[in-house]
């Protein structure tokens, strides 16, 4: 790949520097598996990727890419050598079994991105880092000419999510937010059911709001930034790079620790992750927004319950849809008396629908509403959110050849974090917030809208 710069080539080395402080040359490159040439898997025709961050997420994506024969592995980048050295392990012994022309013995194991995103011969990165990392990252990989695959959240900020957008686009790459529960063919047959006015006008929707549990602490509504203990850096493990853009915390082992505990351990503290938005939110939000035609927008106010208007946390829309923040499905029934008492209110990633029609539910249980004509009317055999049965992937590798816009695009993944960013500000100001979805800003609240963004450690920016 050649970068240039006032019509000089830059070396690696400089890449490397530049990328690090923000400052990008623009790539001169078409990656040949973006073409879409004539539909085979041969070697000059596969999308070359690599993965960066291999955690519980990075662990899943990585099995999934090294079993499908249109994708060529291409580098493992953890910053826990153990992690990468395991995942560059199972690529090519995975390669090495299959007999695969042009694969074995291929795939690098890497310990800073930057690295990943400076060879041309890669074609598109899966970021599946600690959230602080996954705006950054994803700006400089598209700069780079990388197409992007980044788990959700794709911000800890309103700013940051908003650049990404806008890099995104400038530099013309195919970016997919990692929320492949609206992937899932039951899901999306609801969703195109309430779009298309199944459940008449949408009285009001409804969606969990998780607690975190902080060490030291206990739980709470939002993450924090509790002083835990130091304890030594365990060996192969670069510390500071995964720090990287945060303030700076010493190791403790309930940031990161092998074997892998869970998902996302560091959710806790307010600069690694975004609690609930970390968690199930995002995946909650992207299909609730989808559902009622606000995916690439966002909700004109947030409404405290100080306010007195509503018992719990609610985001109201232009279009008069009102989102209900509940802290467990029972207050459905017995705070807003939405639904019957015998309904079944069970999971996360989605929610709960109720309309003039009926109601519905999109969560990540057996699908429940009413009346029982609706399930008829959309067309709905089986009443189970199969997570497993979605094109999620296979979206975005289509996307890359043809380069439309995928399923879950820059856009989508921006609005889905934003709305949870959008609660969480106005439950640490305590008071309600007005907000404009077009300039993504708070009307007449300073305060508010310094929050939206948060500086970097040196020398990283965006």
């Amino acid at each position: 790949m050649i970068y240039r710069k006032r019509n000089n080539r830059v070396t690696r080395r400089t890449f490397l520097k530049g990328i690090g402080a923000g400052v990008v040359a623009v790539p001169w490159i078409v990656p040949g598996s973006a073409l879409g040439l004539d539909g085979t898997v041969s070697p000059a025709n596969r999308t070359n990727v690599a993965l960066i961050g291999r955690g519980c997420m990075g662990s899943g994506h990585l099995h999934w890419l090294v079993g499908d024969p249109a994708v060529q592995v291409m580098a493992v980048c953890d910053v826990d050598k153990t992690r990468r050295e395991e995942g560059r392990q199972i690529v090519e012994d995975e390669y090495t079994a299959r007999r695969l022309a042009g694969k074995g013995g291929s795939c690098a194991s890497v310990n800073d991105y930057r690295e990943v995103l400076a060879r041309p011969d890669i074609d598109a990165v899966i970021i599946a880092t600690p959230d602080h990392w996954h705006s950054l990252i994803s700006i400089h990989a598209a700069r780079a000419g990388k197409d992007v695959y980044c788990e959700k959240p794709v911000s800890l900020t309103i700013e940051q999510g908003r650049t990404l957008v806008d890099v995104v686009r400038r530099y013309g790459r195919v970016f997919q937010t990692g929320t492949q529960y609206r992937s899932i063919p039951a899901i999306r047959k609801i969703v195109n059911f309430v779009r298309a006015g199944g459940l008449g006008k949408i009285k009001s929707v409804f969606i969990h709001w998780d607690w975190v549990y902080v060490p030291t602490f206990g739980n709470s509504r939002m993450p924090l930034t509790p002083v835990l203990p130091e304890e030594a850096v365990p060996e192969g493990l670069d510390w500071g790079m995964w720090v990287g853009p945060s303030a700076w915390h010493s190791y403790n082992n309930s940031y990161h620790r092998n074997p892998i505990p869970g998902v996302v351990p560091w959710t806790f503290c307010d600069d690694f992750g975004a609690g609930a938005v970390t968690n199930h939110h995002s995946h909650s939000a992207d299909v609730i927004q989808y559902a009622i035609g606000m995916e690439e927008s966002g909700p004109v106010e947030v409404i405290h319950p100080s306010s007195g208007q509503f018992p719990t946390m609610t985001c109201r829309y232009a279009s008069g849809v009102l989102v209900h923040h509940v802290d467990h499905w029972d207050q459905v029934k017995k705070l807003y008396g939405a639904v019957p008492e015998s309904a079944k209110l069970d999971g996360s990633f989605g929610g709960v629908i109720v309309g003039e029609r009926g109601w519905v539910t999109t969560m990540k249980s057996d699908i429940d509403g009413g009346p029982e004509s609706i399930f008829k009317e959309m067309g709905l055999l089986v009443r189970t959110a199969n997570v497993g049965a979605n094109n999620h992937h296979e979206n975005w590798f289509q996307c890359i050849k043809t380069r439309a816009r995928p399923s879950a695009h820059e856009e989508i993944g921006h609005r889905a974090a934003s709305m949870g960013h959008l609660v969480a500000l106005s439950f640490k100001l305590g008071r309600s917030l007005k907000w404009d979805p077009v300039t993504e800003r708070f009307q007449g609240d300073d305060e508010a809208n310094r929050l939206c963004s948060r500086a970097m450690r040196e020398p990283w920016r965006i």
